[in-house]
């Protein structure tokens, strides 16, 4: 493994099951979040992050605030986003935000830019969706320019022109580490490999085995474009238990629900047990077990893909934080040393 393997997890901060019924408001979902980032960072996992999402299920909307809470109660993990949508934000104003992010976790923030796998946020901020790839492509152009250690200049079609212009604050590093969220397109990641960014790949579906050539095509892109060698990233869902019974029973109504309502948004198909079992399988994208099943997968698709980190989307549905808890401690204390061990 070129680079140093590194484990994290994510979450989209969904409203979840309250104790006494019904669900928690979104401000107990965001207070909650901090916690699971306290515990993340106290069994020694290396990444934490959020995604920006504007919908009715999730409560982070605003990710750098809360991984600004999250640094002053914690003091070694990475934090970052999962992703943010760079296409409807303004990529200085995403630069600030995590810039001063990086100053009061003492260079611990990470940025992940993407696109999203929701919508709603372009006409929440008034953007029109016919201008999807022309809005991605022109902003991450000015975001990889403000990331040289130096004045920036740029024009585009989608904001004011710059000359000249120092972003402020100024990291002390000199630059963010930053990422690009991609799903799967060939364009995604010869754009990625175009800037010299790392890759992170969020595989959601089907045959993680799938992704092998996309990544072999950004590998080959970063050396066409005279790249060095950057970390590839793999995002996915799932669930740790004490067993994988009990891992799987306890998963399936909140992934089943949560794929009718994305399935009768996008016009899918009703999901089947059928299906739910194939993620969960050897060869599916759900890493749903005891930690020994987790951790092998783990590292199975790692080595399939070349990829050096495995962020888990820990969060599903409705599912309480006491269970969120749970699993973020076994895959620390208990996946986390297998996959090392398995890989050392």
């Amino acid at each position: 493994m070129t680079f140093p393997l590194e484990l994290g997890v994510d979450t989209f901060g969904d409203v979840t099951a309250a104790p006494g019924g019904g669900l928690v408001t979104d401000a107990q979902a965001v207070r909650n979040v901090i916690e699971q980032a306290e515990l993340a960072d106290r069994i020694g996992l290396d990444f934490f992050g959020l995604g920006e999402h504007h919908r009715v299920e999730f409560s982070v909307s605003a990710p750098e605030v809360v991984l600004g809470a999250i640094a002053a109660r914690t003091s070694r993990i990475a934090l970052g986003s999962a992703v943010t949508v760079l296409s409807s934000d303004d990529p200085v104003r995403v630069y600030q935000r995590f810039a001063t992010l990086d100053a009061v976790s003492s260079g611990r923030a990470e940025v992940v830019l993407g696109r999203g796998s929701f919508t709603e946020s372009f006409p929440l901020f008034g953007y029109d969706l016919a201008d999807y790839e022309v809005l991605f492509d022109e902003k991450l152009d000015l975001f990889a320019a403000l990331l040289e250690d130096a004045p920036t200049t740029w024009s585009g079609t989608v904001r004011s022109a710059l000359r000249d212009q120092w972003v402020y604050p100024r990291p002390e590093s000199g630059t963010l580490k930053t990422w690009v969220g991609v799903g799967g397109s060939p364009e995604s990641v010869v754009r990625a490999a175009r800037y010299g960014l790392p890759l992170m790949v969020a595989i959601i579906g089907g045959e993680p085995a799938r992704f092998a050539p996309l990544m072999d095509l950004y590998r080959r892109s970063l050396l066409r474009f005279g790249m060095p060698a950057q970390p590839i990233a793999v995002h996915s869902s799932g669930y740790v238990a004490a067993t994988d019974d009990e891992a799987i029973e306890t998963i399936y109504p909140h992934h089943m629900a949560f794929m009718a309502k994305a399935g009768r948004e996008r016009g899918w198909p009703p999901a089947t047990r059928a299906q739910y079992e194939h993620g969960v399988g050897p060869d599916g994208a759900l890493y749903i077990g005891s930690p020994e099943t987790v951790a092998r997968k783990i590292v199975r698709n790692l080595g399939v893909l070349g990829a050096s980190r495995f962020d888990l989307r820990y969060s599903m549905g409705q599912l309480s934080h006491e269970h969120l808890m749970s699993s973020i401690e076994l895959y620390g204390t208990q996946v986390a040393p297998l996959v090392r061990e398995m890989v050392a």
